[in-house]
């Protein structure tokens, strides 16, 4: 595969992987009462907290991967923060409702994917069209 392919797959791939965490922040930071709201239903500590941690994560993140700006380090701590997320928040082995089971079933395997995708940007980098230029 030549260079310019890898480059244009791995702008692309950042662009993809950082929608989902933009959104999501943005989600967060605009209604922020009902992140606390929901944070606080799963019975974790803190929820005002939590949910800053989560909106800084989420779009601090996104912003350096989507721009390839320390985007290793964006990768990995976004890795961890959407395997947090899926284990706290989709614990589909906990729920007796078989809809809620499904659902949250597949939200879980979705953030088990994209940590992966995470961890690709660690290892690999931004490529080359990047702030980083790696």
């Amino acid at each position: 595969m030549n260079t310019n392919v890898q480059n244009t797959a791995a702008l692309v791939g950042r662009i993809l992987l950082a929608a989902i965490f933009l959104t999501s922040g943005f989600g967060k930071l605009t209604g922020f009462e009902g992140t606390v709201g929901y944070i606080a239903s799963k019975h974790l500590p803190l929820p005002q907290v939590a949910a800053i941690i989560a909106i800084l994560c989420e779009l601090g993140g996104g912003i350096l991967l989507l721009i390839g700006f320390k985007a290793r380090w964006a990768g990995l701590v976004l890795a961890i923060f959407t395997l947090a997320a899926g284990l706290l928040f989709h614990d589909y082995w906990n729920l007796s409702d078989a809809a809620q089971a499904a659902a949250n079933r597949i939200n879980f395997w979705k953030n088990v994917a994209i940590s992966g995708g995470m961890l690709m940007v660690f290892a690999f980098g931004p490529g080359r069209y990047s702030v980083d230029k790696a």
